[in-house]
């Protein structure tokens, strides 16, 4: 199992917070650096020293890491125009060197949309714009050179547009999440490398699992579907240490150790070896106190060897 590094920078944290994390993730032998695309903090309207844009931070880590992959989990498509999200994408794709992984989602955070003036039209709207947005970055990026690329739908229109600039990555991976039924697994199944399960228990990410895969087999894809989870982070040598950590992030140790990646090193293993055997090949480890790069270590060398 590949585990990965999962940040919140909208909670609060500086560029320098999240590259002191990228790095040491990158030293310790983690997958990838990943961050939230978000402009609000959530549970307050402060957040100091403020929210950060998401690809404007990945285009910064793309120069100043050298071989941990990056990506968001995930951008909302609420917030680019499409065009302009393949355009930004692929560009941070050639500054890391091929390195770079794109989340994309219908967005959800309705507060940080009338914060930022960024309308937030009903979900189901919402879900007809991402499955554009889907379309128009991949069409984007696999138009041949010479060729141009036009789309003609409800809310985005392109016309002749070459098809630049191109990632390093002959097929950058799309990663698509979500508990929707139906909507959620036919645009996995369709336009992603991956299906990301977010925070849910073992046995509802099971669920999910086995509908994005009915939905693969329905439509005839052959091509593997990476299957992985997101789950809060908070490991600790002894129950002193544990409760310090999630007194930090303002969690109730009991709480974290069921609804995450809690407890020892020990329940740590335990916990993502459930998620192994339901299909899990990847966890997102939801790291929340950016200033303590022990815990990293701590699962870098006591968990991750062992799973």
């Amino acid at each position: 199992m590949e585990l990965r590094i999962f940040t919140e920078p909208q909670q609060g944290a500086t560029y320098d917070d999240l590259l002191a994390v990228a790095t040491e993730a990158e030293r310790l032998g983690f997958g990838a650096f990943f961050r939230s695309d978000h402009y609000l903090k959530m549970g307050g309207v402060t957040g100091e020293p403020g929210p950060s844009d998401a690809w404007t931070t990945l285009a910064g880590l793309a120069r100043d890491t050298s071989t941990i992959r990056l990506g968001t989990l995930v951008t909302s498509a609420t917030f680019r125009h499409p065009a302009v999200l393949a355009l930004q994408v692929a560009g941070v794709d050639q500054m890391s060197g091929g390195r770079v992984e794109l989340g994309l989602g219908a967005g959800w955070f309705e507060a940080e949309h009338e914060a930022f003036g960024i309308p937030f039209p009903d979900v189901r709207e919402r879900f007809d714009r991402l499955e554009e947005q889907l379309a128009i970055v991949t069409g984007l990026w696999a138009t041949k050179p010479g060729e141009t690329f036009g789309h003609d739908g409800a809310h985005y229109r392109l016309n002749d547009n070459p098809g630049l600039t191109k990632p390093v990555q002959e097929t950058l991976p799309i990663i698509v999440g979500g508990s929707g039924k139906r909507r959620t697994p036919a645009l996995a199944v369709r336009y992603a490398a991956e299906f990301n399960a977010a925070f849910d228990s073992v046995e509802d990410t099971r669920q999910l699992f086995e509908r994005v895969t009915a939905a693969a087999d329905s439509a005839g894809r052959t091509a593997p579907l990476v299957l992985s989870a997101a789950q809060v982070l908070c490991v600790g040598r002894d129950e002193s240490e544990l409760e310090r950590r999630a007194a930090a992030i303002g969690r109730d140790k009991a709480e974290l150790r069921e609804n995450g990646v809690a407890g020892t090193p020990d329940e740590a293993i335990a916990k993502l070896r459930r998620f192994a055997e339901i299909g899990a090949e990847r966890i997102y480890l939801q790291v929340l106190d950016l200033q303590d790069l022990d815990h990293l270590r701590l699962v870098a060398t006591e968990v991750m060897p062992h799973v």
